[in-house]
């Protein structure tokens, strides 16, 4: 089985204070945990046993009878993709090839965070928030619950979630708190960079504009 509980990229205290240790050995080890055994227990037996999860996540997503398989194999996913979202240190502006599309895209650091905050706070209920390479421009959405890029559309850079199981240890109901600590704090710019690299080399078009080639 193709399927893996990774270990966090830190030990559970390395966020402290800004998310603690309680709400990341809760949120990783209980909710997260939860997630992927659901996975593996669906998955046994069937056409999925050996696939990648992103497979797995494209092809559930297709019909509703394999809805519950869908909600925890992206779940799953989705949490991979939050816990290296984050890093000791992180946040503020960015560096790197992203700071140069961020400025071409969306109107620059400021244009970024206040488009990312919004997405983040105004999601209704539980979601997510993604920053996205989608036909070679970055683009700032939200999703509700399990919901991600691999069926919304856009190679993923970035993501914060705001289920409430998420932050409410450390920031009760203040959505809007969580987001500022997260941009500030803990937003890990190098991984976004890592993410971008693998979608495809920014380079200047014969115009002298950015493109992004290779991403879909």
């Amino acid at each position: 089985m193709k399927l893996e509980f990774r270990p966090l990229p830190y030990e559970t205290d390395a966020l402290d204070p800004v998310y603690s240790t309680k709400t990341l050995e809760l949120h990783y080890g209980k909710h997260h945990r939860t997630y992927f055994d659901n996975t593996v227990k669906l998955v046994k037996g069937t056409e999925w046993e050996d696939a990648e999860v992103e497979d797995i996540i494209r092809d559930a997503a297709k019909s509703e009878k394999d809805k519950k398989l869908f909600n925890n194999a992206a779940q799953h996913w989705n949490h991979d993709f939050f816990w290296e979202s984050m890093a000791r240190g992180g946040g503020g502006e960015p560096r790197g090839e992203i700071a140069e599309l961020i400025r071409r895209d969306l109107k620059g650091y400021d244009g970024f965070r206040d488009s990312f905050k919004k997405s983040a706070v105004e999601q209704f209920g539980s979601g997510w928030a993604w920053l996205v390479l989608k036909d070679g421009k970055l683009q700032i959405y939200s999703t509700g619950n399990a919901d991600n890029p691999l069926v919304k559309g856009g190679h993923a850079l970035l993501t914060i979630d705001v289920w409430e199981h998420a932050y409410y240890l450390d920031h009760q109901n203040r959505r809007p708190e969580f987001a500022d600590a997260f941009l500030d704090t803990l937003l890990n710019w190098d991984r976004v960079n890592e993410r971008l690299q693998q979608a495809g080399s920014a380079k200047p078009s014969k115009g002298g504009r950015w493109q992004l080639e290779g991403a879909r």
